[in-house]
């Protein structure tokens, strides 16, 4: 085990979950390695300078334009004043005026048609509306589901507890959802920018309101997560400007290629021929695929974080005593490519996007969900040498030509010196094998018992001429004699009469 362990690729250093900048904080591979402090500011820089480029760019594109219209203007007006006689009471600057102040309007107007272009506002800013469009959006306007209008429900009692300070609260969220419906056109990134920047002034103002009690902030802050996504969830999961969607599917068409990775080729420390552990391992493969079916990012991070949980517990039942973190990754490793959730990108990148950066930063939260995508990430660039697997064997059991079970002699990676048996491979394929044998067991019982069965059906049908065959034989070899007898009288005289016991014999008196 100690060889195995020495020769095992899944190592992540708790240091590399951290922020690359050093903060303290956990970061994140969609942020860079950031975390959501550091990522926002670091957006926020590159943006500044990218509006600045584009400002210098902008300017130096009116400039060039400006001077060309200037030397164009120059040689017109000097050919026309040389083709022109002079005429006493200037009537031809009339029309060359017109034509001078088109020429303005049009330099004008393409200069700042180009600043436009350039703008941060330009990228952003919603396209005019006609009068009919000016409604609310149909995922607002359409009757909500139960699950949005118990949750609108819970938010207005929730915020009644909070008074003046709730009214507003709900004030600027309900405008802050219709303001989040007309802006279909932007992408995921800037729809991210917008709900954070929400946050970050909601809670700025809760400050102000709550008196500085942070535990209060937070737990509004909670509610308010939960009331504006769950709203804004069809329109804001995979939008339709990103490619989550493409990489949901590249992800599941991988996890599926990798069927055939075995439990000893990830090193788990997980033993699942334990009751306690299979039933652990059954129950963090059902969280991590019911994170799908929640709205909120927290509900999605809770998912998470009970799945973690019981894979922890699943280790230390197996080693009898507590898990390491060094154990927990390959374990969630092998969770994820046995339960291939649904949507694994998307709900990662949702979380990433719209959920309070606090949770993500700290807490056993951030820290679950930082070991979920080193875990994707893993499982995206796998190779052989991860799995201590030649090229050759890595390649014949990703294209199908070979199994790690059925090719159980040349799988020697892990140099115990005994037979790899069932034992010795994926659980599900073991399942499988048993009850392969099963079946072919039962066939075999099939076929015996319907040999059976038409052999007493020959015998039924063949026994009444048995029967029939016996009783004509007794007949013949013992006929049936029916002798004659006559019948007395009840009153006549019998003379055996003396031969019956005393009581039955008749007495005779004299009359």
């Amino acid at each position: 085990m100690s060889q195995r362990t020495e020769r095992r690729g899944i190592h992540v250093d708790q240091s590399d979950l951290l922020c690359k900048k050093g903060c303290g904080y956990y970061g994140n591979a969609a942020w860079q390695g950031l975390c959501s402090k550091c990522w926002r500011e670091e957006y926020h820089r590159v943006r500044q300078k990218q509006i600045q480029d584009d400002w210098v760019l902008a300017e130096k594109l009116q400039r060039e334009e400006e001077a060309a219209y200037a030397s164009s203007h120059g040689v017109q007006a000097q050919s026309h004043a040389q083709s022109t006689p002079p005429h006493p009471g200037h009537t031809s600057l009339g029309p060359f005026s017109k034509f001078e102040e088109k020429k303005t309007n049009e330099k004008t107007r393409k200069v700042t048609t180009v600043k436009k272009f350039f703008s941060p506002s330009s990228r952003s800013a919603p396209k005019k509306e006609t009068p009919e469009g000016k409604t609310t959006s149909p995922s607002i306007s359409r009757h909500a589901s139960f699950e949005t209008d118990q949750v609108s429900r819970d938010f207005v009692d929730f915020l009644k507890t909070l008074q003046k300070p709730g009214r507003e609260i709900h004030k600027q969220c309900r405008s802050f959802i219709v303001n989040m419906s007309s802006k279909k056109e932007l992408g995921a990134d800037e729809l991210s920018e917008c709900v954070q920047d929400f946050y970050q002034n909601m809670a700025d103002r809760l400050m102000s309101y709550l008196k500085g009690s942070s535990d209060s902030v937070e737990q509004v802050m909670d509610q308010v997560e939960k009331y504006i996504m769950t709203r804004l969830y069809k329109s804001v999961f995979c939008p339709e400007t990103s490619d989550d969607e493409n990489k949901d599917l590249a992800t599941q068409n991988r996890i599926r290629a990798l069927h055939w990775v075995t439990i000893q080729m990830l090193c788990v420390s997980m033993d699942e021929e334990i009751p306690e552990v299979s039933e652990n391992v059954v129950k963090a493969i059902t969280d991590i695929i019911e994170m799908d079916s929640k709205r909120v990012p927290r509900d999605k991070l809770a998912c998470i974080t009970r799945c973690s949980k019981h894979i922890f517990s699943a280790i230390r039942i197996t080693k009898n005593e507590p898990a390491s973190a060094d154990d927990f990754l390959p374990a969630l490793i092998y969770i994820v490519l046995k339960a291939n959730p649904p949507r694994l990108q998307s709900n990662i990148q949702y979380i990433t996007r719209f959920c309070n950066p606090s949770r993500l930063m700290t807490g056993e939260d951030g820290y679950y969900f930082t070991n979920l995508c080193c875990a994707a990430a893993f499982i995206e660039k796998l190779d052989a040498q991860s799995l201590n697997l030649s090229p050759e064997e890595f390649e014949r059991y990703m294209s199908g030509q070979a199994s790690p079970r059925c090719n159980s002699s040349e799988v020697d990676w892990a140099h115990t010196g005994s037979t790899v048996g069932v034992t010795a491979t994926n659980p599900v394929l073991a399942q499988l094998n048993q009850n392969l044998e099963l079946l072919s067991g039962l066939s075999s019982k099939q076929e015996k018992l319907m040999e059976a069965a038409q052999s007493l059906q020959a015998d039924v049908l063949a026994w009444p001429k048995i029967v029939e065959r016996e009783v004509q034989t007794i007949l013949e070899k013992y006929p049936l004699e029916i002798l004659s007898c006559t019948v007395s009288a009840i009153d006549a005289n019998n003379l055996d009469d003396d031969n019956l016991p005393p009581p039955l014999t008749p007495q005779v008196f004299a009359g």
